[in-house]
């Protein structure tokens, strides 16, 4: 290939092409159980994710609930992958090779998110939320029926592998994907670059800002109890009978399930086969969607 500002610009379509086929060929699962955030400032504070009591009858004036104050910030980060390919592979027609190589920097950028997601997740019962206690714990505040404050808790300890329930069907979801900056794909390709002068190498990188958080903790549990049917009923039972500072039920209904590939047969078996054993019915038969992933691990 005849090196010039012409032939350079059709090398780069070509390899944001394949950067392209990458992006939007790969599976991610963030975005079931994470709800995506436009930042427009180094971190963004979420403060005003604790719960209000709800719709209740006007009567009087109305009562108005502050949005908190309270400190939870999600700093943004920045991010970046980038490859190089040698001047010769481009002079002797050859850089079709690398083809791949640019669509496989598009699939890292698709599936990254679920990296920051689901590495928070696993790291739930060691790492804070809104509410100051570690997002998987057994002491949050909660309300009984009275309104009054007890313990409430979204965590079950145990020696096997962890094991995680979501509800994914409200506005507010579990976890948090802060975007700052999109990811995007640029070269440095010109004659006078410091990589072309001295190293006889064109650049092409991929680089965005953004980080993930913690949502509502009312929505997700974790357990490290055997994965089985009392176990499994009872995180969800745990889950529907949280209640808002009012007293009134949160209305929560565990919507995904998420293990690590060791449980990924036994939560199978457990929510996915019609029939068990003996030929009965499995009343847990699609009553979450399943989600395996290796970050949780």
């Amino acid at each position: 290939m005849n090196i010039n500002p012409s032939t350079m610009k059709s090398l780069y379509d070509g390899f944001n092409t394949s950067f392209n086929k990458g992006l939007s060929s790969a599976t991610s699962h963030w975005l079931k159980i994470a709800m995506k955030v436009s930042s427009s400032h180094a971190a963004e504070n979420y403060g005003w994710l604790e719960d209000t009591p709800g719709i209740r009858e006007w009567l009087g004036d109305r009562i108005i609930h502050d949005l908190s104050g309270a400190q939870y910030r999600i700093k943004n980060r920045t991010f970046e992958e980038t490859v190089s390919v040698p001047r010769e592979n481009i002079e002797d027609d050859t850089y079709g090779i690398f083809g791949p190589r640019l669509e496989k920097l598009g699939f890292d950028v698709a599936q990254f998110p679920d990296s920051l997601v689901f590495d928070l997740i696993k790291d739930g019962t060691v790492t804070k939320c809104f509410d100051g206690q570690y997002f998987f714990d057994t002491d949050h505040v909660g309300f009984d029926e009275q309104g009054d404050q007890v313990a409430a808790s979204n965590y079950v300890a145990g020696a096997g592998p962890k094991w995680y329930l979501f509800d994914c069907s409200q506005p507010l979801k579990p976890m948090i994907y802060q975007e700052r900056r999109p990811f995007d794909f640029t070269s440095k390709t010109a004659p006078n670059d410091d990589n072309v002068f001295f190293q006889n190498k064109y650049i092409y990188g991929t680089d965005g800002r953004c980080n993930a958080g913690y949502g509502l903790w009312q929505l997700a549990y974790c357990s490290g109890a055997t994965l089985n049917e009392a176990s499994y009923e009872a995180a969800r039972t745990a889950m529907a009978t949280l209640r808002r500072p009012s007293g009134k039920p949160l209305s929560i209904m565990a919507t995904h399930m998420v293990v690590p590939p060791a449980l990924e047969g036994v939560a199978r078996r457990l929510i996915s086969s019609t029939l068990i054993s003996g030929g009965e019915s499995n009343i847990w038969a699609n009553s979450v969607e399943l989600i395996v992933t290796a970050h949780v691990a």
